[in-house]
């Protein structure tokens, strides 16, 4: 059984998830794993297990300042090209960090708030308040027609840099009208025969990424002002620099050429 809640004295060896500011503590770039006492770091904040792998847990040490040696302390995404399951974890230990630093006190009443020990919630002694970690749908739409597909570049990318489009699901929507309506405000275009291609946790801070493929249904492409600096229509055998496949919008571009290209 996990426990959510607990002590280092609990733990004799075990995979480490350590955060502060929502980076990860990964001295070698990798994981640690062992003992708490052999890395000489000081009692975390906070403390819970988020999982196990290999029979070993996977614990959850948060700090609210980063400690020293700053070139230690990486983005999850450095845990993107390594194997399963390490992106995953890292993504809930970020995801996770942030809900218990941002939830010590009670939105309620004031009072601080307390984890609960058999279920990831935090609990408010005073007036009974309880929240749960927060999780912002977000979807991933590939627009293509023929053997071209719509990429696009916002004002947070680099010049050359495209990807699929994107944006947060309303109060009230589907996925499916969330894809509809961002793909018309960000580019103008009207698409259909949507195909729900997967989905992936986004810590960034808290997303979960729902794509979807859909066909050019008409319109010109009309950048959404303040959001989208470019926009165009690109072979899908010539392409500029897109997501790597170890995010689901690069796995998506590239099923996408398998398909439309063969």
């Amino acid at each position: 059984m996990i426990k959510h809640s607990l002590s280092l004295t609990e733990i004799n060896d075990a995979y480490w998830f350590v955060v502060g500011q929502g980076k990860l503590w990964l001295p070698e770039l990798t994981v640690p794993n062992g003992d708490w006492q052999q890395f000489a770091l000081s009692a975390p904040e906070q403390l819970c297990q988020i999982g196990e792998w290999q029979g070993k847990p996977c614990i959850l040490a948060v700090y609210q300042d980063q400690l020293s040696t700053p070139e230690h302390w990486h983005s999850a995404r450095t845990l993107l090209d390594q194997p399963q399951p390490w992106f995953e974890l890292g993504a809930r230990a970020t995801q996770l960090a942030l809900f218990l630093q941002t939830h010590r006190f009670c939105g309620q009443c004031g009072d601080k708030m307390q984890l609960v020990s058999w279920e990831l919630a935090m609990l408010c002694p005073c007036c009974g308040h309880r929240v749960y970690p927060r999780i912002s749908p977000c979807v991933l739409v590939a627009v293509y027609r023929d053997k071209q597909i719509l990429l696009a570049r916002s004002n947070r990318h680099k010049p050359g840099y495209f990807s699929i489009l994107a944006g947060f699901v309303e109060s009230g929507e589907t996925l499916e009208q969330a894809a509809i309506r961002e793909v018309g405000e960000e580019v103008g275009v009207r698409i259909g025969e949507l195909e729900y291609a997967g989905s992936q946790p986004w810590p960034f801070p808290h997303s979960l990424m729902m794509g979807f493929y859909a066909k050019y249904q008409g319109g010109d492409i009309v950048c959404q002002e303040h959001e989208i600096e470019e926009a165009a229509w690109f072979n899908l055998d010539n392409l500029p620099q897109v997501p790597p496949v170890e995010s689901l919008s690069g796995q998506m571009i590239e099923n996408l050429q398998q398909r439309l290209l063969d």
